[in-house]
């Protein structure tokens, strides 16, 4: 019986040992990964907290692996700079065409405008960076392999664009390919009211 007593004591005591004082889960990383994205110039994503309120209308309590990286991002952390984020995959022509547009818009956009690129449902992240590498980007990409932006950010297909302001507020969805680096610009300036 002291046995048993015993058992369930230490059991007890050490019951929390096997809890994470880190708030976000483990990620591996993979440093061929790492090496491609780094090679290509391709910055990692923002440091988050693993946990963020979100607000109204604004981007969701969603932690997403970053490409290339073994950094995670909360979507609902990013505040304090206006952003564009643009969901695509290598695998999606659209996204192939409106690349360039992106690349420019993210060069002249400097530090007055976050450019995050989300990779969605895309099978092969080495053929995800390859795609961002020849496109040029070097902003950073957060990536959702399982489609779990698709529910809270309410979209069924990619492209898509979102114009989130500096509060983390969706201002406003671009729905479909863009198709010029004005067309950026102009909705940076209109529902942003950051002029680049």
């Amino acid at each position: 019986m002291r046995r048993v007593v015993a058992f369930l004591a230490a059991s007890a005591l050490f019951a929390g040992c096997g809890v994470s004082s880190d708030p976000a889960p483990a990620v591996r990383v993979d440093p061929g990964l790492v090496a491609q994205r780094e090679a290509a110039g391709i910055a990692d994503c923002p440091e988050t907290p693993a946990e963020a309120a979100p607000v109204a209308d604004g981007l969701p309590d969603l932690l997403l692996g970053c490409l290339g990286s073994g950094r995670q991002v909360n979507l609902a952390a990013l505040r304090g700079t206006p952003m564009v984020v643009n969901i695509w995959a290598q695998w999606c022509a659209p996204c192939r065409l409106e690349a360039p547009f992106l690349k420019e818009f993210a060069a002249r956009a400097g530090d007055d405008v976050l450019v995050l690129g989300i990779d969605y449902a895309d099978p092969d992240p080495a053929l995800a960076l390859e795609f961002a590498a020849m496109a040029g980007w070097t902003y950073p990409h957060a990536t959702d392999p399982l489609k779990r932006t698709a529910g809270p950010l309410r979209f069924q297909g990619i492209p898509i664009t979102l114009y989130v302001d500096a509060d983390g507020r969706i201002a406003y969805r671009e729905v479909g390919g863009i198709t010029s680096t004005q067309q950026l610009v102009d909705g940076a300036q209109e529902h942003l009211g950051v002029g680049v």
